[in-house]
């Protein structure tokens, strides 16, 4: 397989960068192009809603590689050019034309474009104050936004709304969480895990409102918001609203250049597209599920840093004709204030879940089982448990559901017996 041809990376974030690297680390020896849309070199996206918001990360320190790294290693960092069109050929090579109208000719092509976020439909949704966060920009504006704020609203109760409403309500903003369905995060915890984390964001004094969704947006003459009104009728004073009711994929570039799309570019495990040469990482991709142990589901979209980084570096090895990486059980982490929770697997809403309650208040794991096996664990500030059942669901390990009940002992010695028993 060759590897002196040109390589064009369109997305410049985790996973275009982590291509990249890879990419060059692997042996590609051709020409690399990283290719981004916004100004700013590539930067890490989790401190957007906490550490930068709060002031405590300035821009610098969000850098995912120093500006020497990509000279160092010939990775051509092209900032602040979009594209518009791709040229595909049969044989994956072809040419990418930007919102400059500069023509880029490739061998190779990855795409990693990433996601947006969801915007709602509603009246008063285009006021002033009323913002969404994905990007650098964004969280400028709403941090900007937010030292003037008394009262701010988050519409949606996901990692993100939630992560902001705690930075938000330290600062000491009067705050406010609006979820449609029936309880938090509700498409990746358990119930039980959820109210874990309802009970402590309502000990710091937000607001958690579940079972209800916003019917518009009130403004005042300025054309700005000055509250939310509810499907139940009751207004909540906002002078800043956060839209934070998750991201849909960037494959429109994708399925006009004819790669096949269903909610992502559809890709195989070496991050391969419909076409057979053109690759797609990160959040823009729809990959088979990862997860090891029964009943994985047959397709995913992953948003995370650990997602970002695997699926770039199987598609780095297949750009290298390397042997595919084995790959963990995918797992996410979210800081909300001082609670931490961290997930591994994909669990689904009919698995039975095993609840142990730590020694401090709030400590919480929660197993999940789907059939006879151990499928995901959702821990709130309880790291060694995450990262001894992180370790088992990687390694196939089972654990009984008596044992995982039995909270006398630890999780570690429990998996330790069960390694031990599988390897007789």
């Amino acid at each position: 397989m060759s590897t002196d041809g040109r390589l064009l990376i369109v997305g410049a974030g985790q996973a275009g960068v982590q291509t990249a690297s890879s990419a060059r680390e692997l042996g590609w020896q051709g020409p690399i192009t990283l290719l981004g849309a916004e100004p700013y070199p590539p930067y890490a996206r989790p401190p957007l809603s906490k550490a930068f918001l709060s002031g405590t990360a300035t821009q610098d320190r969000l850098a995912l590689r120093s500006a020497e790294f990509y000279s160092d290693h010939r990775i051509d960092l092209v900032l602040d050019e979009r594209v518009q069109h791709l040229d595909l050929a049969g044989d994956g090579t072809g040419s990418a034309v930007t919102d400059s109208g500069r023509q880029r000719s490739f061998d190779r092509l990855v795409l990693a474009t990433g996601a947006e976020p969801r915007r709602l439909p509603l009246e008063g949704a285009g006021l002033a104050g009323v913002v969404v966060l994905r990007d650098l920009d964004d969280a400028s504006v709403l941090a900007g936004r937010l030292a003037a704020a008394d009262s701010l609203v988050v519409v949606g109760g996901g990692f993100v709304g939630l992560e902001v409403a705690a930075t938000a309500a330290a600062a000491g903003v009067r705050v406010s969480v609006v979820e449609t369905a029936s309880s938090l995060m509700n498409r990746v915890v358990s119930p039980v895990t959820a109210e874990i984390v309802a009970s402590a964001h309502r000990a710091a004094g937000i607001r958690v409102l579940t079972g209800l969704r916003p019917a518009r947006f009130v403004g005042d003459g300025h054309h700005a918001v000055t509250a939310v009104e509810l499907d139940n009728g009751e207004h909540l004073p906002a002078d800043l609203v956060l839209i934070g009711v998750g991201a849909r994929p960037r494959d429109d570039l994708a399925a006009t250049a004819g790669l096949h799309c269903d909610y992502g570019v559809v890709v195989d495990d070496r991050s391969v597209a419909s076409d057979g040469h053109t690759l797609a990482v990160g959040d823009c991709a729809n990959l088979p599920d990862p997860s090891p142990g029964p009943g994985p589901a047959a397709r995913v979209r992953l948003e995370s840093v650990d997602n970002a980084v695997e699926q770039a570096r199987a598609a780095a090895g297949t750009l290298v004709g390397a042997p595919p990486p084995s790959r963990g059980v995918p797992w996410f982490w979210s800081d909300q204030g001082s609670l931490k929770l961290q997930i591994a697997g994909l669990a689904r809403p009919d698995d039975e879940v095993v609840v142990r309650v730590g020694k401090r208040p709030g400590q919480h794991t929660a197993l999940r089982y789907r059939g006879p096996g151990l499928v995901a664990v959702e821990c709130v500030d309880s790291p060694a448990d995450f990262l001894t059942v992180r370790k088992a669901l990687t390694a196939g390990v089972e654990l009984s559901r008596e044992a995982a009940a039995d909270t006398g002992v630890p999780l570690k010695q429990h998996l330790s017996a069960a390694l031990t028993s599988a390897q007789r």
